[in-house]
């Protein structure tokens, strides 16, 4: 949801400049993968777990809405949420990439925004500063020879060394600490995030990055966050790193994201890897679309990232026992999505860097990317490492594994494949495992069953059926949106009476928008809000599908239904009254409200007889 207090320090004109020069499906499309689905866009929300896409993007209105989890907006909503930004950074962002100079504006809003943004801001231009200086270092023969000679040694070769940013910290205390200090950066701040260190006897700050070879990390954007440092030689620890800090939270990178994200984007395909090295040695072979889980066990963030930006992901780790137990808790999380996840095999002994190195790279792309087993066959090998199969108990075991998993696949020719895999393997008759296969898929349907029966009932469910005031009033709010004249004639019909407080301020806000004299502009409409919650639901009311034109007949109908609501509300109101009045033995008082009751149904019956 967007958060727009600070937009006012930017002027309308150029926010609105903005947003007309920008297309929402290019920037949303950097992020989540789109495929067309009519007039609208759609893709795996980026804002929450699925497994179907229910995140909708339109072109025509320049603005996305997620019929999951609710989540909508437009460009500066969707930079906000999913960079973490506050507007004026999401303004900024844009801007740039509509190469629109923001100039006075925007000078006034980083002055006026909030510590935190500043605090981060400085933390970024810190960090930038340093990835300059350690590549500098690198590639200055008087200071960066040894860290070259290294880099040298183990091929890396120098397009690699610049398109990752690769540097060197020299072995000094404090070359790093000078640089900061003269350039009057936040000493305290950068300690904090770990990129200097400070003595505890003296107190004076000291290079925590010394004779070691420097990889930054960098977010979506390619924007420094944090650093790995690897040492030269058998020092401990081999790999120093950052640690989180407001910009770094490990489990949301993938490193090298952002160099690989337009050739996932073409290729359809993405490639999951472990380390820093494998990842730089891996574009070097030429497949740009590596990106690295840096060592960790792949999160729910990162492989939400891999969802939405690739049909295929192949998960290539190393080939020792740790990296093969990862490769399946990391296949476990693409299990239950529609895309498809293969397992790069590496021959034992062997991680990507050390193939490469050893066999070069049209190698690794054909004999191992190119020879990617599926999930299935993989599984198998898996189950297969942890059994004897000489002997019968273990034997029996596997089989009963390997079914398991084959009574989780979707589609029938998968599972008789597997099954027929099987059967010849260990000459087993296959109406046997057959059988065998359909009774585990019928028990874990039986416990999916049970599990749903105990699951606590979920009240105002979001697929409830709403009442027909409720989709009266919404529908009259979309056509609202879209037209001067059908605002003007439900201001004259209702002013006001709308049952929902949402509502009612939503229709508040179109009688002022179009008194301004604003063209029916969804988006600019949206824009103006600044509500949270009123931006989210103008956004959902305006992808409610309808067709272009309001005919006389909907909207009447829409508007006697708000009518006949709100009256039925007043006499339920009055009727209580009179209870109240009668209980309490003002008659008088009791008959006055049946007339008025009397007089609100004729009105109410005048009205549909109109009606009809």
């Amino acid at each position: 949801m967007l958060v727009v207090h600070d937009q006012v320090r930017l002027h309308e004109d150029t926010i609105e400049k903005i947003r007309k020069s920008l297309d929402i499906v290019d920037i949303v499309g950097d992020y989540v993968q789109l495929r067309k689905q009519g007039r609208n866009f759609v893709g795996l929300c980026p804002f929450h777990s699925e497994r179907t896409p229910s995140f909708s993007v339109s072109p025509d209105k320049q603005l996305y809405h997620c019929f999951g989890c609710g989540a909508g907006g437009n460009l500066f909503t969707f930079i906000m949420e999913i960079e973490g930004m506050s507007f004026s950074e999401a303004a900024q962002f844009l801007a740039d990439k509509a190469k629109i100079d923001l100039g006075p504006s925007l000078s006034k809003t980083s002055a006026g925004g909030d510590a935190r943004d500043q605090s981060k801001k400085q933390l970024s231009e810190g960090m930038d500063l340093l990835t300059k200086f350690y590549h500098y270092l690198l590639a200055t023969a008087k200071f960066g020879k040894s860290g070259m000679n290294y880099l040298n040694d183990r091929g890396f070769t120098k397009d690699m060394i610049e398109r990752f940013q690769l540097g060197y910290a020299i072995d000094s205390w404090d070359t790093a600490t000078s640089l900061l200090e003269r350039r009057q950066v936040n000493l305290g701040q950068m300690e904090k995030a770990g990129l200097i260190g400070k003595r505890g006897f003296d107190n004076k700050y000291f290079d925590r990055f010394r004779n070691r070879i420097i990889f930054p990390i960098f977010n979506p954007r390619g924007q420094t966050v944090a650093f790995a440092g690897r040492t030269l030689g058998d020092e401990k620890p081999k790999y120093l790193n950052t640690p989180e800090s407001s910009l770094f939270h490990k489990g949301k990178i993938l490193y090298g994201y952002h160099l690989a994200r337009q050739s996932i984007r073409k290729s359809n395909q993405a490639v999951l890897l472990e380390g820093y090295v494998d990842v730089i040695r891996a574009h070097q072979a030429g497949v740009t679309n590596s990106v690295a889980s840096m060592g960790t066990s792949l999160t729910e963030e990162q492989a939400a990232m891999l969802f939405r930006a690739a049909e295929t992901i192949i998960i290539c780790y190393d080939s020792d026992t740790a990296g093969i137990e990862a490769s399946f808790r990391a296949a476990a999380m693409f299990q239950e999505s529609n895309k498809i996840v293969k397992i790069a095999k590496m021959p034992e002994g062997f991680d990507p860097d050390d193939y490469i190195r050893k066999f070069g790279g049209e190698r690794f792309k054909s004999d191992v990317i190119g020879a990617s087993q599926t999930l299935m066959t993989f599984k198998m090998d898996y189950f297969r490492r942890k059994r004897n199969l000489v002997d019968e108990g273990d034997r029996l075991l596997y089989i009963e594994e390997v079914l398991k998993e084959i009574s989780t696949l979707k589609r029938a020719v998968e599972r008789d494949h597997y099954l027929r895999l099987l059967a010849e393997e260990f000459s087993i008759s296959l109406d046997a495992l057959k059988r065998q296969e359909m009774q585990m898929y019928k028990a874990a349907k039986r416990q999916e069953e049970r599990r749903d029966r105990e699951r606590p009932v979920i009240l105002n469910r979001p697929d409830r059926i709403a009442p027909a005031y409720e989709m009266a009033e919404r529908r009259l709010l979309a056509r609202m949106m879209r037209s001067r004249k059908v605002t003007e004639h439900v201001r004259d019909m209702l002013g006001g009476t709308f049952a929902i407080e949402l509502h009612q301020a939503l229709a508040a806000y179109l009688y002022a928008y179009y008194e301004e004299g604003n063209p029916p502009d969804e988006g600019l409409f949206i824009q103006r809000l600044e509500d949270p919650g009123l931006q989210q639901k103008a956004v959902e009311l305006s992808m409610i599908p309808m067709s272009d034109q309001a005919e006389e007949r909907e909207i009447e109908d829409c508007i006697h239904q708000v009518i006949k609501h709100s009256k039925a509300a007043v006499i339920a109101d009055k009727e209580e009254e009179r209870k109240q009045a009668e209980q309490s033995g003002h008659y008088q008082l009791a008959a006055q409200l049946v007339s008025e009751i009397i007089g609100i149904k004729k009105q109410l019956n005048a009205h549909n007889a109109e009606q009809e």
